[in-house]
Parts: C-alpha cells; structure tokens; sequence
C-alpha cells in the first residue's frame, strides 16, 4: 500500500480547521448592545442596572487596564429557531493564546442572578434547549478590561501591573455579541475528528492503530458535503463509529480526571480582581454541572469560598448545592494553596485549621488531602503538618519544572523530617490545566515513572486563573477517551478516589526523604523583600498577641479574649502567604496592597498585645518575653538607656538592673564583651571576629562582605535566579565612613556607610552587647539598583560537612559539597530564623530578621583548612512583572553567633524576631506555662477555638534528638489531651505532679489541650 499519510493529515486537518469548526454555529443574530464604563474600581450589580447606558456598535474599542464596562444586550430568539438550541456566543476581543489573564466578563440576568461566565476558551451562555421562539433575552454583562501582563511571554517590563502606571488607553476591540443556534450533530463531529486525530498523531509510524485511524479518518472526509457540513454530519459520525468504538487495551494506563481551575488569589492581577474571578468560574462550573451528570470539579482554598459567600450569594448556593450532588469535591483544607517554603511552621498549621474549619462548618466535608499544584517547592515538615491535620495524601505537579534533574517518582511515600510519611502523587499528564488532548494523553503515559509497579495517574483538567475552568468540549474528550483503543483511559473521579486506588495498588510504593526542592524560581526566596519581612513580623506578632491575651484572659477579671480579631487577623496573613504573593512573584499592585496590609496588621496586633498586657493591671515598667527560652540581654529603656535584664521564657520580669558578665570595651574598631571581639577594617568588612571562650579565630577571610551581582535569569525575572548569577559582581569595599557611634558598658556599637552603583546606599551599624556572642549587623539600605543582587557573605573557618537551616518545626540538613547535579542544583536554598554550620565541637550560626534566600558552599585552602561559607541575599532588582520591585528602603538585622550549636542558634533566632517588649503592667504570678526539658520548644500558646476556655500549647522537638521533660502551668491544671491541629482530642495526656510529661522523637510537633481547674 502506498504512503497516504501526509495527505490524509493534512486533508484532516484543513476540512476540520475550515469547514466543521465554523460550521458548529448553524445561525446567528447580533444583539443589541449598549455600554457603561463604571468609573475607578467595580461597582456592585444594583449600580450598574441603574446606569445610564449608550449604544455600543461592534468593532469599538473598549476597556482601559483594570477597568470595568458593563455592557446591556438585548435579543429575541428567531421564531423560525424553535426547537434548535440557542445560546448567547461573545467575543469580547480576546487576545494572545491565553485562556485567562485577560478580558473576562460575567453575564446577569436583569434580576442580578449570574449565569455564566464568558472566557476566551468559553465564550457561550446557554439560552434554551430545545428554544421554543420568540424568548427574550436581555443580560447585563460585567466586563473586567485586565490587560495582559503575560504579553510576549515576560519578555518585556510593562507599566500594566498597577492601576497607577496603566494609562486609561482601550486595549480590547469587541468582535461579537450573538445569539446563536449550536448545531449538536456538527459540534459532535468537531469533537469525534479532534479526539481521533490527535490521537493518529501520537501512535508511532508503525503503529497499525495509527493507519487505521487515518483512513477511516479519510473515508469519513468523502462524506463530507462541503456545501452541507450539517446535513452530511451525521453520515460522517456514523461511518467513525467503529474507529470510536474499539476499546482500551486490557493494560492501557487509567487517567483519573478531575475538573479544576486553577485560580490565584492574586499574581497578574490584585485580590480584588481574584474575587471576580472566582465567582465567573465558579458560575460556569456549576452551570457545566446541571449539563454533566458525570462532571465532578475538585476545588481549593476556603479564602476564595468565602469571597463568593459573602460577595455572590446566588453563585454560592449553586456550589453548596453541588457540593450535596457529589458534583462539587473541596480539597486541599488549606485557607490558601500556600508558598511551601517560606511560610512559619505556626502558619502553615492555622492554615489547614482555617481551611479544613471552613469546609467542615459550610459543607459537613473533612477535606483528605493536601492540593498544591503551583507551589514553588515544599518544605520537608509538611508530611507531618498534614497528617496531624487529618490529611492522608499529597498533590503536586511543580516539581516536574525542575531545570536540572528529573524527579524520579510520580506516585511515591513523602516522608518528612521527624519520619512521618504521606502518599503523594505528581500527574505525569504534567499540568494542572488539562483538556485531555491527545498529545497529554500521550504524554501521560509517556512520563509516568511507576510502570510496572502501579497503573494510574490524576489529570486535573480546566482552564484556570480566569479561564474559566473546566468545558463542555472537555467533558466529550473525555467521554470519548473513557475506553478508547491507542490511549490511555479516562474516568471522571473524585481524588479522594483516585487516590484510594492508587495506594491500595501500590502499598509499597517507593518513599522520598527530605524536602521537596524545586529546581526553579529560587528568586522567590528573596523577591519583594518587604512583603517577606511582612509576613515574617505578622507572624511574630501573632504569637505575641495570643500569648498575651491568653494570659490576661487567664488572670485579668474582666478581659474577653478577642477571638474575632484574631481569627480575622490571622486570616489576612494566611490570604498574603498565597504561593504568587509571599514569593514575590506578583504585579506590583498586589504588593503594594500587601505592604499596606502588613502595617494594618502590625498596627492592630500591638494595640492587641497592649490592651492584654494593661488588662494585668499596673505595675511600674516590666520586661515580657514572647520567647520560648529564658533570655538575659541588653534592652534600652523608653528614654534609649541600655539595661540589662532577665526574663524567663514566656513570662515576665521588673524592669530592673542586672549585672552583665563582663562589660564591654571599644578600642579604634574593635569591639570587645569577653565572649567575642570584634574588629572592623577600614572597608568596613569584619576583619577578625575571635571567639573568646574557645580562643579561635570565627572567619576564614573578611566577614559580612557585601558583594552586589549581576542577576539576570534566563525567562522568569521575579522568579529565578540562575546559576551564572555569580560570574559578576562587585565588592562593595569602599566605605564612606566607619564610625565608633557607642561606647557603653552594655553596649558597642560601629557604624559603617557606603555609597554605590545607581544612587544606592548602605548604611550598617555593628552591635555587641554584654553578657552575648552574638554580633547584630542592623542594615538600612536605600536600593535603587536595577537587575541585580546583594548577598552578605560569612567565610568561616570550619569544615562543615552540611548546613543546617531552619526550617517549619524544625530543620533541615543540606550538604555543602555538589557531589551530584542533585547537590549542585541546590546552588540557592531557603530556610528561617537561622543557618548553622558546624565541625564535631564548634559552630557558627547565622540569624536573621526577614530573609530567607542564602547559600552555603566551601572551598579548602592552601593551608589544608577548610572555609565554609554562608550567604543570605539581602535584597533584588526584577524588572518584570513589577518594574520596580524592591526599589527604596529596607531595614533589616543578621547576626553572626559564634560558638553556636543548634540550640544556641534556636534561641537566638526567637530572640532576635520576637524583641523583649517593656511595658507598664503587673505581669501574671507565672508563665502561662513552662517547660523543663531541652530540646522541648513551646510555637504558640492560645485559647481553644472553641471559646471553652481550655489552654491550647503547641510544642515541637527543635534540635533533631529525642526530648523528654515537663510543661508546668501557671494556672490550676484539671487535665490535659493530645490533640490534633483542629483541636480535636487523640489521646488523654500523661499528668503528674501538677505537669503534663511530654517525650519527643526528633522534630515531633504535639499540640496539647489543657483543661483549667
């Protein structure tokens, strides 16, 4: 048989682009449309009926960036349509491949009830099926002008991102707004010849299956009557029935589909913007729902739930009753699909309390696994967090963006730091958008790792962030694909089903250890400096705020604890810790917002903390201490007078003079407690830093060297931050001064200004204090630098075989050597409060206040020694998507703790985040409570959320050993439980002597309920 296979492909393909796709529209009838362009921000529905409207002729440019038109059109249904279906079909102008991030709009009735959306990839709104002639249709339609930000794929800095910068210019030109007759049999075959031949594609040459295809593909098309696609569509179905109809081989692949829409709670667009598109999706699926019976859609983040709750009430009756209907599966349990990196251990925990809450209070649903398809890596204390959350299984897909080395697991046990493991899949299908093509389908297969030993893999399917979600044409795909010869076979299922399946056929599936760090956008460790030191300081004085007010509740008659604040408080946070948010990664609207937002919460929570402290009652200046460790250091007084004072962990102390060990002395530059000195060179970089007590020299070569890089990533500005980073940079060793600015007994202090690059300007002020090694460096940088980075280098001399970094609840250790492209990939990593190295005897640690990025690398000198050195990435200059990212000032601290071990670098890392706060009240007789046993850390100490007025403790196990001891209560203890992280009970916990004893294996996170007497 001769070769026919180009013509029949090429044929296929022109007859189906030409002549079937257009034809799947048998009439239309223009609208009648007039228009309204609300001024400055969305108005609500009841505004915009009452508006004064004008003709609006098609063709018309319309829509500035970020506005709002709302658009009346008016219709009748021709009379000669009956028993034809009838939809509404517009074209708002879209533009670029995009299925979101653009013109988007939602079509009301008169009433104000919203019908559906009108997405560039779902432009239709049902009308009536069968029509019986002559309805009228009237809509008012609510049209979001959001320009492109993903124009020319990132490849150029726009204004777009803010409101501000945008302009007023129209960026959309309406098309089309028609009534319209769907013809079934045509859009059928639209869909028959698209599955069939997509999948001819992907056969190999020599696949019989293929040929087979191809020519009744080819027969078909001699059926065709061009001049009557719809009178000759029937006859072509049928004679494509038997190719249709072959079934799946007996081993062919299981694709468990799932509809989604991936939506962000902010990135190219604001949160405002977020909660319209939320309700257009959310419109369109429960409208795809009353079509499919079959159709099921997983859906995250409570957040994006309780927009449409209290913004579009008739939307959210819809998804409740598709909830009831089985149509409509919440998952994830989280308030949003986080960062996995950078958010506190406390955060992450309260956002499956919020997220798993608000599914169990709205829909009776506990939520079983852990939706994050898009997060940017994930740190390694999840398995535990989401299991003491009631979680039994793990999503992602990110991991497969990796630049270097290719995950080798697609359905695999996660096991985390203190050893709890979660069955965790990553759709092989490689997206979290997908349509079910034949090319995904194919590829599915093709990646999926577990051959042999499992058969199965998660497809999450719909167009997301505005798109729309899932489609019509998606759901026949896979009806058509449910058992279909050549392809893998689809079936529409819940996750909580596929992931049942999935473990009970491969039980002994095999286990990943450790973090699961993306080998991509590293950037987002560091981008937005402000907004991470937001989130940092939010999350510190959130624990503040509910230690305090749980100890005034305690032993304050008369204080009501302020759950309500709290709850909304916390709430914020969790919402600003999004995966597009806290990363840095969004337009710079949404962090203009988020900066706003941080100073409205720290605003709030120190008037919180201040009112539980005066609810103590007076009693003359006393010093709290929100830490978990007992602390003895250097504070000033409200008139700038260093004191120092000790105060027990979590408890309070008068405000009185204590006797330091050893006074510090200043000498030129050098700086001297006993416990360290310090000396300054003339550049202003640490020349020595000796540790005293262990008479050793801490620093290899110069310390805190400020060295500023070229940083332009290949594609993804915000986001990466590629290896070649390090092949320029400059020393910033010309300091303008170096001043001696105090010389007290309690405390030394040198301050170090310079000037560089476009207008930039540092200035450092170098602290020690009395009776502490630990050396601050407290930095103001006015940064004014474009595309580049600002790293503080740390050269010790310690031959340090890995790094420790803080991580949630615990750490994680990272080698320092680049053995495997796996070590060597890790060339940016992120941790907490702290990075510690060390040798058998001898430790340094790094602390900080706000950032998260940094490296750790060695190299071995020429005298055999070994010098390992930590960076932290102070501060970037992405020009896209926010032109001005990081543009102005920072204020931030690090230290250098010599001498450390992974205790010291503990404490010192609460110390530093949470400030002694000195305050004029009598303080509670006792710590609300206390722990005798190292090792054990007190996270948080609340009320019960259940306002009963039980004491709620989180502890974890911080240096990665075993921990025993006892938490003691400053309050009458009547007994106390193991509970869950929604506070739920697991277990009766073991009491004695008026204590509750506690053992820890390493990294253990054990949140008890402690009933008052």
């Amino acid at each position: 048989m001769h070769d026919e296979s180009r013509r029949i492909e090429e044929r296929v393909q022109r007859l189906h682009d030409q002549r079937i796709k257009t034809a799947v529209y048998a009439a239309t009838v223009p609208f009648q449309v007039e228009a309204w362009q609300a001024p400055g921000e969305p108005v609500p529905f009841e505004e915009a009926a009452a508006a004064s409207y004008e003709p609006f002729a098609m063709g018309t440019p319309w829509g500035p960036p970020w506005g709002t038109t709302w658009f009346r059109m008016r219709g009748q249904v021709p009379r000669e349509w009956a028993g034809k279906r009838v939809e509404a079909v517009i074209d708002l102008g879209f533009v670029g491949d995009w299925p979101g991030n653009q013109a988007e709009a939602l079509v009301h009735l008169t009433d104000g009830t919203p019908l559906k959306a009108v997405n560039p990839l779902n432009q239709y709104v049902p009308i009536a099926n069968p029509a019986t002639g002559g309805e009228t249709v009237d809509y008012l339609v609510e049209a979001a002008s959001n320009p492109d930000i993903l124009a020319d794929n990132f490849s150029k800095v726009t204004p777009l991102g803010d409101k501000l910068t945008a302009g007023d210019k129209p960026l959309y030109t309406f098309r089309a707004a028609d009534l319209a007759v769907l013809d079934e049999e045509v859009w059928h075959l639209d869909l028959d010849v698209q599955v069939l031949r997509e999948l001819m594609l992907e056969l190999g040459e020599h696949d019989p299956r293929r040929h087979e295809i191809a020519h009744a593909l080819d027969r078909a098309m001699d059926l065709l009557d061009l001049d009557d696609v719809s009178g000759s569509a029937a006859a072509v179905r049928e004679s494509l029935k038997p190719v249709l109809s072959k079934p799946a081989h007996a081993s062919a692949h299981t694709v468990s589909g799932v509809g989604h829409a991936h939506i962000d709670s902010a990135w190219l667009w604001p949160i405002r913007e977020t909660k319209r598109k939320t309700s257009r999706t959310f419109s369109n699926v429960t409208s795809l729902a009353d079509e499919y019976e079959d159709f099921i859609f997983a859906c995250s983040q409570a957040q994006q739930y309780e927009w449409v709750r209290d913004n579009y009430p008739k939307v959210w009756a819809r998804i409740q009753e598709s909830v009831k209907n089985g149509q409509w599966a919440p998952v994830g349990g989280m308030w949003v699909e986080s960062d996995g990196n950078l958010p506190g251990g406390e955060a992450v925990a309260r956002q499956f309390v919020h997220g798993k809450r608000f599914f169990m209070d709205h829909f009776g649903i506990e939520t079983k696994g852990v939706w994050l398809p898009d997060s940017f890596g994930y740190n390694a204390a999840y398995p535990q967090i989401a299991k003491l959350a009631g979680n039994e299984w793990f999503l992602t897909q990110k991991i497969s963006w990796n630049q270097t080395n290719r995950f080798p697991h697609h359905t695999f046990w996660w096991e985390g730091i203190d050893g709890t493991r979660i069955f965790t899949h990553f759709p092989p299908v490689d997206t979290y958008n997908a349509r079910f093509s034949g090319e995904e389908m194919s590829r599915a297969v093709r990646n999926y790792a577990e051959k042999g030993g499992a058969s199965r893999s998660l497809a999450p399917f719909g167009w997301g962030d505005g798109g729309g979600g899932p489609t019509r044409e998606i759901m026949e795909r896979a009806r058509r694909l449910a058992d279909l010869e050549g392809s893998a076979k689809v079936v529409v299922e819940h996750p909580d089903d596929f992931f049942a399946k999935a473990r009970e056929e491969y039980p002994d599936a095999p286990v990943w250890v450790g973090e699961l760090y993306l080998e991509l956008h590293r950037a987002t460790y560091t981008s937005q400096a402000r907004t991470k030191q937001g989130n940092r300081r939010s999350e510190h004085l959130l624990r503040e705020a509910e230690l305090w007010a749980t100890t005034a509740a305690l032993h304050a008659p008369g204080y009501s604890y302020p759950y309500e604040k709290l709850d909304r408080l916390w709430k914020t946070v969790l919402l600003h810790q999004f995966h597009d948010i806290l990363p840095g990664s969004s337009i710079a609207w949404v962090h203009r917002e988020a900066e706003a937002e941080y100073a409205r919460v720290a605003r709030e929570l120190q008037e919180l903390t201040a009112e539980a402290l005066a609810a103590l009652g007076p009693g003359g200046p006393r010093v709290f201490n929100t830490s978990p460790r007992d602390r003895a250091e250097v504070i000033r007084t409200e008139d700038g007078a260093p004191v120092y004072v000790e105060v027990p962990a979590s408890g309070s102390a008068p405000l009185t003079d204590a006797e330091p060990p050893q006074p510090v002395t200043v000498s030129g530059r050098v700086l001297d407690n006993g416990l360290v000195r310090v000396e300054v060179a003339e550049d202003g970089t640490l020349a020595s830093v000796r540790d005293l007590r262990a008479d050793r020299e801490v620093l290899a070569e110069p310390g805190n060297l400020l060295r500023l890089h070229t940083d332009l990533p290949n594609y993804w500005d915000a986001w990466d931050i590629d290896k070649h980073y390090r092949n320029r940079y400059t020393d910033l060793l010309d300091a303008s001064s170096v001043t001696v600015v105090e010389q007290d007994p309690l405390i030394g202090a040198i301050r170090v200004e310079r000037d560089f690059g476009k207008g930039s300007k540092i200035t450092q002020t170098i602290t020690v204090r009395a009776g502490s090694p630990r050396i601050d460096i407290e930095t103001d940088i006015d940064w004014h630098e474009t595309e580049k980075i600002l790293k503080a280098a740390f050269p010790v001399d310690i031959r340090a075989p890995h790094s420790s970094a803080e991580i949630q609840f615990g750490h994680i250790q990272r080698p320092t050597h680049t053995n495997t492209s796996w070590e060597a990939a890790r060339f940016e990593v992120s941790g907490h409060r702290w990075v510690h190295i060390g040798e058998p005897g001898y430790g340094v640690a790094v602390i900080n206040d706000s950032t998260y990025g940094h490296d750790v690398s060695r190299t071995v000198r020429e005298d055999g020694g070994t010098t390992t050195t930590v960076r932290l990435s102070l501060v970037r200059a992405p020009r896209i998507p926010d032109p001005e990212a990081d543009q102005g000032r920072h204020r931030l601290t690090y230290a250098l703790l010599p001498g450390a071990t992974i205790e010291d670098a503990v404490a010192e890392g609460y110390a530093l985040n949470l400030p002694l706060r000195v305050a004029d009240a009598a303080g509670a007789p006792a710590p609300v409570v206390s722990v005798d046993g190292e090792g054990v850390t007190v996270e948080a100490v609340k009320l019960a959320d259940d306002a009963s007025g039980d004491v709620v403790v989180r502890l974890y196990e911080s240096r990665g050993g075993r921990a025993t001891g006892v938490l003691r209560t400053g309050f009458p203890l009547a007994g106390a439980q193991v509970t869950d992280l929604l506070e739920r009970p697991l277990e009766d916990a073991e009491t004695a002597d008026g204590g509750v004893a506690v053992a820890l294996r390493p990294f253990q996170i054990l949140t008890l309920r402690l009933r008052r007497a």
